[in-house]
């Protein structure tokens, strides 16, 4: 059987009165698991906290963009590169350079255009009926190519050399987001991009109930005469010890990078950069769902990343039975104790003999762990060792 590379992040984060991600009442989102309610926080608030965590570790030429009004972010690019072409006709071919390279429908909003022709105001611009992401690299080349053919665009994109350009440009040098999360192009699926990395939905390790905090606003001008608050209300909350996992398969990850920004560089570089800003950028990323109500900065406890030559193991299955507070309350150390049982025996009987493991935790209550991987002394030290052998595994492939 061919050898793999996959690696598995694993993480105990306690947060305290929260709403990190709601549902459409406005509640934490929450699940049933092991027949009782755990606090719930979906793979999509945490992928997006990790996208926009990536912002601080990578240059923008590596990351992408996803948006709706994909047809006037590549009108500014072409403006910026040719500012002799007035905007109107920049958006009208980055409109057909996008249809072409997509199979998409780059058009007005009906709504919108409905709007404006009955209030006689401008033509909205055209947009994707669907979030479009692209990286940085696509839009150059797309501008690039829509500049060339800027005379006569509907003419010059129905040779079938410059379409086929066009289409290549959308599927190739992805940004290291596209390559991690994906991306799905409903209308050319050979242009879609399957996802390298998976997240889990953060799961309680113990049941958890949830809470409704009771507020008042007061009016700074009322008077004597006018008692009460300005504003009541209830924002639903609650606080848990959650079990976040993600994996990475780096092969995976390697094909859809392909080649990395600099001819130059070493092969393993830009698959080395992407595993560590996602290390990076999942472990110490958090979801901002009413961040400025309840201020809850908090980062995880205890970290275990493995790599891995078969494929990924969650770790959740300690947690089906909830973990019950001690007696002076609290769960993270009992999760801990749960995982430094559960780690060796599923390992022992599913793990590979090529395995690694590394370890970062904070503090006493995370002592459980220390024994079951390499100990590194800060997040840091761990993404770059995890990285590092990342790119020795990948090497010899070469």
């Amino acid at each position: 059987m061919t050898s793999r590379i996959i690696l598995d992040v694993h993480a105990l984060q306690t947060v305290p009165p929260s709403n990190l991600n709601r549902d459409d009442t406005g509640a934490p989102k929450s699940a049933i698991y092991g027949g009782v309610s755990r606090a719930r926080v979906s793979s999509q608030a945490w992928k997006r906290a990790t996208r926009r965590y990536f912002t601080d570790l990578l240059d923008t030429a590596e990351l992408g963009v996803r948006t709706k009004r994909v047809a006037e972010l590549l009108a500014e690019r072409i403006t910026a590169r040719t500012p002799s072409l007035d905007s109107a006709h920049a958006l009208e071919i980055a409109a057909e350079t996008l249809q072409t390279a997509t199979g998409s429908k780059i058009e007005p909003p009906k709504r919108k255009a409905d709007a404006a022709k009955k209030n006689g105001t401008q033509e909205p611009a055209p947009e994707s009926s669907y979030l479009m992401f692209l990286s940085a690299r696509q839009l150059d080349g797309l501008a690039d190519l829509a500049i060339e053919g800027a005379q006569d665009i509907k003419a010059f994109l129905k040779d079938k050399e410059n379409k086929a350009r066009a289409k290549r440009i959308a599927d190739t040098r992805h940004s290291v987001d596209i390559a991690l999360f994906g991306r799905m192009v409903a209308d050319s699926a050979d242009i879609n991009v399957d996802a390298a990395a998976q997240v889990a939905h953060a799961l309680s390790v113990h049941q958890v109930v949830p809470e409704s905090d009771y507020f008042t606003a007061v009016d700074d001008r009322n008077t004597d005469a006018e008692p009460g608050a300005g504003m009541i209300g209830t924002i639903d909350f609650n606080s848990a010890t959650l079990y976040r996992y993600a994996a990475i398969d780096v092969d995976l990850l390697e094909r859809n990078l392909g080649k990395g920004l600099d001819a130059d560089e070493p092969a393993a570089t830009p698959v080395r950069r992407a595993v560590e800003a996602f290390v990076n950028g999942f472990v110490a990323s958090l979801p901002t769902g009413k961040i400025n109500t309840f201020g809850n900065h908090t980062l995880p406890d205890a970290v275990i990343v493995k790599l891995r030559a078969a494929r990924p193991i969650s770790f959740v299955s300690a947690f089906e039975k909830p973990v019950a507070a001690d007696e002076l309350g609290g769960h993270l150390e009992g999760a801990c104790a749960r995982l430094a049982d559960y780690i060796p025996a599923i390992e022992q009987a599913y793990g590979d003999e090529d395995t690694e493991t590394w370890v970062l935790r904070v503090g006493p209550a995370t002592e459980k762990i220390s024994g079951i991987g390499t100990e590194s002394p800060s997040l840091k030290h761990l993404v770059e060792t995890v990285g590092a052998a990342v790119a020795d595994r990948l090497e010899p492939r070469r």
